[in-house]
């Protein structure tokens, strides 16, 4: 054999795959079907060894499969539409397209240079219309439906440049491209219904049982299911309610006041009825443009104003004041709060600073005094019943804090002296007699904004006309084009509504004038069906043949970024819904097991080319080749955990794939000369049965590693193992006539198992040893339990805990004969004589405990 030269044996078999399509397939109902997918790529331009790490691992489970005889899908696609290659034409002057295109082209030979065994005939791009084409039928299927609808909804808008801003464009309040404050502003904007799954989908999330729990417990927290009640608080003078949404109507007698979101539209009603509206427009405006997450958390400093106007406690019948809040956020409940500040700990330090009223409504179940309260509160408070005369009273002065805990009622008139549990329902029963409210369940979970003012993405298929209103475009029009823009500036509305052959149309339904839709869809529609394209990805009738889907889905192996716990996975799964609800799937959960994968670090930072500290694959591969960069990404740590990149360590892959290679060499003419001869258990010597003894172990232990755990690092870890047991053999090992089959085993089994991390190197060595057919025709190692099991095994014998001795005993030792031999250990005996044997405790071939006293 030659040297060891892997660059040459990358761009053989290479070439070998591509000519043979080896990795294409069709529907085969004779075989069993795996469908393993990693999550595509956004084409940035270059792909860096931390966007790698993902697709090795992908590509090691797809290569395992195909070994054990399944029909592998395996595609890859680009997620092209986005903001970036928006902005580089705005600063650059590259069209989108252009840009993108030459993205795709160069990642696309990046990864066939690390031999990921993908199904290229299925590739796709989301900016193609053969692809946005079907966004739009979805689209329009669930404009139907009533699940894509049109309101008013807040967006960042600049300004100075006159235009909406994602929020990746928002830094620290400011427009990314000219410095301007940023404000917020009301647009008309498209929404799809997901809270019409929001039930369904926090239920679903119970029989996810091969996705990390992290990523269940975010996406629970996301949907965030409450229960309570919502009440109408009358807004005094009118015949006008404010209606709050409250987990603890049993605190409403301590409702001492209202807060509405700044976003609130009775917030602009009441400033322009105020002796100076643009004052509290201005306000309001302000609290707006904060951050919105530090808003919700308190990491913005709370601040309000007084609206003048006063709302009526329905339960108390007291008036109280109408504040604005930065805190509350108009997205979330209905954008209106009864603020209990003594059972609310932002309530209370927005009290305290405004001087607003505190009064408790819950005292501790296990005490006599509220909680919250100081020694000095002994004054009867106002509004307890007789029975709680004795009590102490609550003296805001004195309190130290809110308490959020159930307990007791006091000060609540007829419910005093009722547990919190109970007083929940027979309040929100109240509020139901009276018509002032009702029991509700509400979500976390808002409906999804997907439009977009922007050019790089799907047109929305939707035409406004005058008279017949909003009218989907008719799916024999679709798809709805891109037009070529030539000039992006960044400013002034969206970019389509510049082009006027583009947005002015003819209605399909009374033929009149129109205006076509200017918004283009969020990217997150793209990646929340693709997985179902890739099953048939050139059918141009529908998305997909729902036979095709049913033969491949759902998924069963994805993997990608943790950073996609929530959004993408969340609207996958409402996508999945609604095509089960079209009735073109017949599933509802499109993966089946999720692994997310942790980052690579270089420095101690995250890869990025924006901190400077990115390792480009090609030169690693044109270095030491491709086999190395994929078996040290895989060896270096548990594919979930995160990994400091070493360039070191890249070597000593290297290192060890040479060292395969000679001892493939070094077995190659008396291995391949003894032919498959099945090897006999009789006239082995007993280095012989110890090498085959470790083939078989290491086959058990990489074929758990990599199809049950996915812990690629350990499999790695057994399979050097392996290696160094064979060289001991060839080096000094007893040899009968019976030793190059039993090298040859070895060898094979090797070579198989290391394919998946390997694919060149192992694929040139399968030729080698007189495989013709390659690995694609090969099959996963099957290993014999009674060969892998060891001739004897040690094991520790520990007295009151401490280690005190070894036995060397055959497997599967009786527990009689093992404790009598664990007993008669010399060093065993001198820490239990003279004392009694309690217990002695046998775990089977691991450990003997001996307790005395």
């Amino acid at each position: 054999m030659a040297e060891y030269h892997p660059q040459d044996l990358d761009k053989k078999w290479q070439a070998h795959w591509a000519t043979t399509n080896a990795f294409e397939v069709t529907e085969d109902y004779s075989k069993p079907k795996y469908y393993c997918l990693e999550m595509f790529a956004y084409p940035s331009g270059y792909a860096h060894v931390g966007h790698v790490r993902n697709y090795i691992i992908g590509d090691v489970v797809a290569r395992l499969k195909r070994l054990q005889g399944y029909n592998v899908l395996h595609p890859f696609g680009w997620d092209a539409f986005g903001l970036p290659a928006e902005n580089a034409a705005i600063k650059l002057g590259i069209h989108p397209e252009t840009s993108t295109l030459d993205n795709i082209a160069h990642m696309k030979g990046q990864l066939q240079r690390l031999g990921i065994s993908y199904a290229w005939g299925r590739e796709l791009a989301t900016c193609m219309p053969d692809y946005y084409r079907w966004n739009q039928w979805l689209f329009t299927r669930m404009f139907e439906r009533g699940l894509a609808y049109r309101r008013r909804s807040t967006v960042n808008w600049c300004p100075s440049c006159n235009t909406v801003l994602a929020n990746e464009q928002v830094i620290d309040g400011a427009c990314w491209r000219c410095g301007s404050m940023v404000t917020q502003k009301d647009l008309e904007q498209w929404f799809f219904r997901i809270t019409a799954y929001a039930e369904d989908l926090l239920e679903a999330a119970n029989g996810l049982t091969k996705w990390p729990e992290k990523v269940l417990t975010m996406q629970r927290n996301w949907i965030g299911r409450s229960e309570g009640a919502r009440v109408k608080f009358p807004i005094q003078g009118t015949d006008g309610s404010i209606e709050v949404f409250t987990t603890r109507i049993d605190t409403i007698y301590g409702a001492t006041f209202v807060m509405l979101a700044p976003e609130h539209a009775l917030v602009s009603a009441f400033a322009n009825e105020s002796a100076d509206p643009k004052v509290l427009l201005d306000q309001a405006q302000r609290f707006r443009g904060q951050d919105r997450s530090g808003r919700m958390t308190g990491e913005v400093a709370k601040e309000g104003f007084f609206t003048g106007r006063f709302a009526i406690n329905p339960f108390t019948g007291r008036p109280v004041p109408i504040w604005v809040a930065n805190y509350v956020l108009g997205e979330y409940g209905t954008g209106a709060v009864m603020a209990v500040p003594a059972h609310d700990e932002r309530d209370f330090e927005f009290a305290r600073k405004y001087d607003l009223p505190i009064v408790p409504v819950v005292r501790p179940a296990s005490t006599d005094k509220p909680e919250g309260l100081s020694p000095q509160d002994t004054d009867k408070p106002e509004g307890l019943s007789p029975q709680d005369a004795d009590r102490p009273a609550p003296d805001p002065a004195h309190m130290t804090g809110a308490t959020s805990n159930d307990g007791i009622l006091i000060n609540s008139g007829p419910y005093d002296g009722m547990d919190s549990e109970a007083a929940r329902k027979a309040i929100t029963e109240e509020a139901e007699q009276r018509g002032i409210g009702d029991g509700t369940v509400q979500y976390r979970l808002k409906d999804w904004g997907i439009s977009r003012q922007r050019y790089w993405g799907t047109p929305i298929p939707m035409i406004h006309c005058p008279v017949d209103g909003v009218v989907a475009v008719p799916d024999e029009q679709l798809p709805v084009t891109l037009p070529k823009i030539t000039e992006f500036s960044g400013k002034g509305d969206s970019p389509l509504a510049g082009v006027p052959e583009f947005v002015n149309v003819t209605c399909p339904k009374c033929g009149g004038p129109a205006r076509r839709e200017t918004d283009t869809m969020d990217t997150f529609v793209d990646s929340s069906w693709y997985f179902y394209r890739f099953a048939d990805s050139h059918n141009d009738r529908l998305p997909f043949d729902p036979k095709k889907v049913a033969y491949w889905c759902p998924v069963d192996f994805y993997s990608g970024g943790v950073e996609h716990a929530i959004l993408h996975l969340i609207y996958s799964r409402f996508f999945s819904r609604v095509f089960h609800d079209l009735g073109m799937v017949e599933h509802t959960e499109p993966f089946t097991h999720l692994l997310t994968q942790g980052m690579v670090l270089k420095d101690g930072a995250v890869m990025s080319k924006s901190v400077g500290n990115v390792v480009d694959p090609d030169t690693m591969v044109e270095k030491y080749g491709s086999d190395a960069l994929r078996l040290y990404v895989m060896f270096v740590a548990p594919p979930e955990k995160e990994v400091e990149w070493n360039d070191s360590g890249l070597e000593g892959s290297f290192r060890f794939l040479a060292r395969v290679w000679r001892a493939a060499d070094q077995w190659r003419a008396d291995a391949v000369a003894t032919g498959s001869t099945p090897i006999g258990r009789d006239g082995l010597t007993a280095a012989e049965r110890a090498l085959r003894r470790k083939t078989h172990d290491t086959i058990r232990r990489v074929t758990l590693d990599i199809d049950v755990r996915q812990q690629m690092n350990t499999a790695v870890s057994a399979m050097m193992e392996l290696v160094n047991e064979l060289y001991a053999f060839t080096d000094k090992g007893e040899r009968s006539a019976h030793a190059p089959r039993v090298a040859r085993e070895a060898i094979e089994s090797l070579i198989v198992m290391l394919s998946p991390f390997a694919p060149h190197t192992m694929e040139e060595l399968w030729q080698i040893y007189g495989h013709s057919e390659g690995l694609i025709a090969a099959s996963w190692p099957a290993f014999d339990a009674e060969i892998a099991r060891a001739e004897e095994i040690e094991i520790p014998v520990q007295v009151n805990g401490k280690l005190r001795g070894h036995v060397t005993v055959a497997p599967g030792m009786p527990d009689p004969e093992l404790e009598k031999l664990a007993l008669a250990d010399s060093n065993v005996q001198a820490h239990v004589a003279g004392k009694t044997i309690k217990k002695v405790v046998i775990v089977k071939d691991r450990l003997v405990s001996i307790v005395v006293g």
